[in-house]
């Protein structure tokens, strides 16, 4: 029977309660960074993307390696999910942007926390592993900060370039593997090839998160 209620409610609220502060704290961070770039003589979309990429590691990367340790369902992540989603639209909307982050030409960083409460939580319930569940989450903040770093580096700009996918490969396998085992490192695999395109408003955090639950489906069916 599939179990939705957290076993443990009032320690794993304060667990996500935890996390939400470390979360905005990593925002809070990113500002500062974002500022001391500026006087090194970095261009603002440089330092914003690098931003973006620092939150994607610090704030749903290490979120997501922490859930199968902190909480007993997915219920509560996704809640957790699903607030920061509203967090970050929020500001496109009153078109007043956190801009050390965000910009106005897309809103992915929505995509991200949204698609990050959806592969936790389907992924949980339909195999009850959480280990297997954080596996598209890792894809999108581990793999795709890899693409975002090297490119940043190499070209100033965000751009679709091919050893962005190759950095993400590098990344994703092997952390696939540690997780899922061999379909892990597949859906790794295919992740890191689908992150080069976009079909706005589908971008790269959709198309990655679910071309790694359709490779673990498919495999675990």
């Amino acid at each position: 029977m599939v179990n939705y209620a957290p076993l443990n409610p009032a320690r794993e609220l304060g667990y996500a309660l935890v996390l939400l502060v470390y979360v905005l704290a990593i925002v809070g961070i990113t500002k500062v960074l974002y500022d001391m770039m500026r006087r090194r003589g970095l261009p603002h979309n440089v330092a914003v993307y690098y931003n973006r990429k620092i939150i994607h590691i610090f704030a749903g990367g290490v979120v997501a390696l922490l859930v199968p340790e902190l909480f007993t369902t997915p219920t509560i992540p996704l809640a957790l999910a699903l607030l920061l989603t509203v967090f970050v639209y929020i500001p496109h909307r009153t078109g007043k942007l956190m801009y050390w982050f965000q910009v106005e030409d897309n809103m992915f960083e929505v995509n991200f926390t949204l698609m990050w409460g959806i592969a936790v939580f389907l992924l949980w319930m339909l195999f009850q592993n959480p280990y297997i569940a954080i596996v598209p989450p890792a894809f999108m903040a581990f793999g795709d900060a890899a693409t975002g770093v090297v490119r940043n580096a190499l070209f100033k700009r965000r751009t679709k370039h091919w050893i962005g996918n190759i950095a993400m490969a590098v990344v994703t396998i092997p952390l696939g593997y540690i997780y899922a085992g061999l379909p892990g490192a597949l859906a790794g695999a295919l992740a890191s090839f689908v992150e080069r395109y976009e079909f706005p408003p589908i971008d790269d955090n959709v198309l990655i998160t679910l071309t790694s639950i359709a490779v673990l489906m498919v495999w675990y069916a």
